[in-house]
């Protein structure tokens, strides 16, 4: 994913999910190695259920991507790892996802 191609709506989902340092921590320690919940909540020092909140936001954003895969003891496992992304924002990019922004964005319809 490259800013060139997002939508304006496309544009705020990104900055938005990540204006928040969970989900900066969580992108981070996933950029080192793929991971599963309860290891990288572990590592992370959050909860479970705070972490799938945030791996929930990552996901819609197109920012990270999972794959269930069964552990040698049968064990479901829903593994994690960042999608490739490229984020450059300049004035030009803003000016042209502005143009595709919707008549009222979801996060716009969040704040009333």
């Amino acid at each position: 994913m490259e800013t060139e191609d997002m939508t304006g709506d496309g544009l705020l989902q990104v900055l938005s999910t990540l204006a928040n340092p969970h989900r900066l921590r969580v992108l981070a320690a996933l950029a080192e190695k793929r991971n599963y919940v309860s290891r990288l909540a572990r590592e992370l020092g959050i909860s479970r259920a705070l972490l799938q909140v945030h791996l929930r936001k990552l996901q819609a954003a197109g920012l990270v991507s999972a794959d269930i895969e069964v552990s040698e003891d049968g064990k479901a496992m829903k593994f994690y790892e960042v999608t490739p992304f490229v984020l450059h924002v300049t004035p030009e990019t803003i000016m042209t996802a502005v143009r595709s922004l919707g008549a009222e964005s979801e996060l716009e319809a969040d704040l009333r």
